[in-house]
């Protein structure tokens, strides 16, 4: 009996599970879907409603019909409002589609109304990224990442679809482990998070342990980020002789890539090719995907790659700053990369420097490999003169930054004074200089942030 009642509540769980699916694994196009988009402003944004369709198709999904609407708030029960649910309901109906992609964030009892109007799936942005990640996770850490993403995502979107596990009843013969279907379900997801948080525990303890080999032996990290389908992956095989898998869709690269490069006065440097950012990116995924961005917050520059050809190329750089700002990397120096300059008409290859003659943008096209000879130049340049020379003055209480400076390798010589304080002569890179000013903010309060030697 009990085996029985475990064995049907985790074949439910299965089956909740697979509903937020978009796509199964044999037939990547076996969804016909309806989109729906709510413009909350007079001014259309068509780009907008433009991307989430290349997010549908990503996820597999065949669109039948484009439904968009006009309002000033959310509705409360169906976030469209009943008249335009009632509408949607219709095209279901006429197209006999399986699911209704909404491009918007939307409650679970909103999904949950949706859902019973309609009679089929409706999936928010949030469910569709979530699948078009679960499509192409490959390695054995992006799928773990994924998965612990889902969960999360589904645990608070449960709802009761068979009665039949219900063990809360009244009457004689009734009377089961006091355990209702729900909260069988919600038990198995907290344990299988807590399973997949254990494992990915154990990968962030092992590129930890990776970076610090690296930190110790002096080599900087140089990392891709941008906004998804910039060239990032193109612009990587480009500089580095790599064969990652590049293609012209949304969320190419899931599963972060390392690789050595030679650059002349700076030696030898990691480059890391990272998954791509997009305005309102889920925070399960973010929380999911902490050990990969964490190459992004503790790397030496950052090349910010920006599609050139895009319209909203100013509001992709914003969005992947406030991802930036997220994860905490946003006081990682930064090199912006202005890439597809081929399909531009009177732009050259070029870089862009500032007053200090710093090299702070540079024009390029991945896939022809015009302008890479100018990117490593701009690294070359950016990394060789961020060596900071320093003198630090310490007290006896702040020996936790002393011990960092040393496990950085960046102690030169050190005298003790007679009143027991501690004068260290100090080489070390300025990215780190500044990540420890964020870390012992009170500790460096003693010791201001010199400028950088020339």
């Amino acid at each position: 009996m009990n085996n029985q009642y475990i064995k049907s509540a985790v074949e439910n769980l299965t089956e909740i599970s697979t509903a937020l699916s978009l796509s199964s694994k044999t037939n990547s196009r076996c969804d016909n879907v309806i989109v729906v988009q709510v413009y909350f402003s007079q001014n259309q944004n068509i780009e907008e409603l433009q991307e989430f369709l290349l997010l549908a198709d990503s996820a597999g999904a065949a669109v039948l019909e484009i439904i968009t609407v006009g309002r000033r708030a959310p509705h409360a029960k169906y976030f469209v409002g009943e008249g335009k649910a009632k509408e949607i309901a219709a095209a279901v109906k006429t197209h006999n589609a399986n699911a209704v992609l909404v491009n918007h964030l939307l409650t679970p009892a909103q999904t949950r109304n949706l859902e019973n109007l309609c009679g089929c799936r409706v999936v928010d942005r949030t469910g569709v990224i979530l699948d078009i990640f679960a499509q192409r996770a490959r390695s054995h850490e992006g799928k773990l990442q994924v998965e612990l993403a889902q969960l999360n995502h589904l645990a608070a979107r449960l709802v009761r679809r068979k009665t039949g596990l219900d063990q809360q009843k009244g009457a004689v013969g009734l009377r089961g482990p006091g355990e209702t279907q729900l909260e069988t379900d919600r038990r198995l997801i907290k344990v299988r998070i807590a399973q997949l948080q254990n494992r990915l525990a154990k990968v962030e303890k092992q590129r930890r342990q990776n970076r610090q080999t690296r930190q110790k032996a002096e080599i900087p990290t140089v990392s891709l980020v941008g906004y998804t389908n910039a060239g990032k992956s193109t612009l990587f095989n480009a500089i580095t002789q790599a064969d990652v898998y590049a293609a012209d869709q949304l969320f190419a690269t899931l599963d972060p890539t390392l690789r050595r490069l030679s650059i002349q006065d700076v030696g030898t440097t990691i480059v890391a090719d990272t998954v791509g950012f997009v305005r309102q990116l889920p925070h399960a995924l973010i929380s999911a995907f902490k050990s990969t961005l964490q190459e992004t917050v503790e790397a030496s520059l950052l090349l910010h790659v920006v599609d050139a050809t895009d319209v909203r190329k100013w509001e992709n750089i914003e969005a992947v700053n406030a991802v930036l700002n997220e994860i905490g990397a946003n006081h990682v120096p930064t090199l912006l990369i202005y890439n597809k300059i081929d399909l531009l008409e009177n732009v050259e290859p070029h870089i862009e420097y500032d007053d200090e003659h710093k090299p702070v943008a540079v024009y390029l096209s991945a896939h022809s490999g015009e302008g890479t000879n100018l990117l490593l130049e701009a690294i070359r340049t950016r990394l060789k003169n961020e060596m900071l020379s320093l003198t630090l003055t310490l007290l006896p209480h702040q020996g936790k930054l002393r011990h960092a400076l040393y496990r950085l390798n960046a102690v030169l010589n050190e005298q003790v004074t007679e009143q027991g304080e501690f004068i260290l002569k100090v080489q070390i890179a300025k990215v780190e200089w500044l990540k420890l000013c964020k870390r012992f903010p009170e500790s460096v309060y003693f010791s201001p942030c010199p400028q950088t030697n020339e």
